[in-house]
């Protein structure tokens, strides 16, 4: 008869290691995170800039990259699923020493099937809880997601966090992405009870854009904190540029 451990290598379930160290919780069972900060990010490299890893004491490492940059074949997460510690060892070396991380921003699209969505998520908190587990790090939860109705589990299992982030990369413009974000932060006032900071990754030179997004939040006394990143910097000093023309 073969051991639970052997199964569990068999059916390509050696995700159990993480979730099995939370419990989880709503509708999807999403993997139960946690997250309490004392002090905050002053700057966030992408996951495809190992160069800016450490460009502070306090930079964080995010996922606003595109998907294939760190979700493909040798990506993270298929090195969880397959235990594939050879590769789980070379993540450990190249994230050595980092203190933040943003869980990863898996893309939601509203033109897939839902439950595309609810696992990409769940495959974020995954990847969340291993990241604290192999490398000490800290994980402010991301909040994403495509449509409202995603708004009824995507705060599911961060009831205890303090500190989420948010992305406003590439949507500051569009009308329905801004209404969107918005609608995502009211969520959280409304459902993480312990909420004191957002951590905001926004590449635009406009802080007035960040202000009206998170305007609701600011009122509730919630901390905005906008850190610096390698576009937002290169944006902001094209503006300066060009009014100094």
């Amino acid at each position: 008869m073969r051991d639970k451990k052997d199964l569990q290598r068999l059916l390509n379930l050696n995700f159990l290691d993480l979730t099995n160290k939370t419990i989880c919780v709503g509708r999807y069972d999403l993997p139960k995170v946690f997250c309490n900060l004392e002090e905050y990010p002053d700057y966030i490299a992408l996951y495809s800039q190992p160069c800016d890893y450490h460009r502070t004491n306090n930079t964080a490492v995010s996922f606003y990259d595109y998907d294939i940059r760190f979700d493909n074949d040798n990506g993270l997460y298929n090195a969880i699923y397959f235990n594939n510690e050879k590769r789980l060892e070379d993540f450990r070396r190249r994230f050595k020493g980092v203190k933040y991380f943003i869980a990863p921003d898996y893309s939601q699209c509203g033109d897939v099937q839902a439950y595309h969505n609810v696992h990409r998520l769940g495959r974020a908190r995954e990847v969340s809880i291993w990241l604290s587990l192999n490398t000490g790090a800290i994980v402010i939860p991301n909040i994403t997601c495509c449509q409202e109705k995603d708004l009824e589990y995507n705060c599911d299992g961060l009831e205890d966090v303090d500190t989420v982030a948010v992305s406003t990369k590439g949507r500051s413009t569009d009308s329905l992405d801004r209404s969107l974000i918005q609608k995502s932060v009211d969520n959280c006032l409304l459902k993480l009870p312990n909420l004191n900071a957002i951590i905001v990754y926004s590449t635009s030179a406009n802080s007035k854009e960040v202000d009206e997004l998170f305007r609701n939040a600011k009122k509730k006394g919630i901390k905005i904190i906008v850190p610096d990143n390698q576009l937002r910097s290169r944006n902001i000093a094209r503006s300066s540029h060009v009014q100094h023309r």
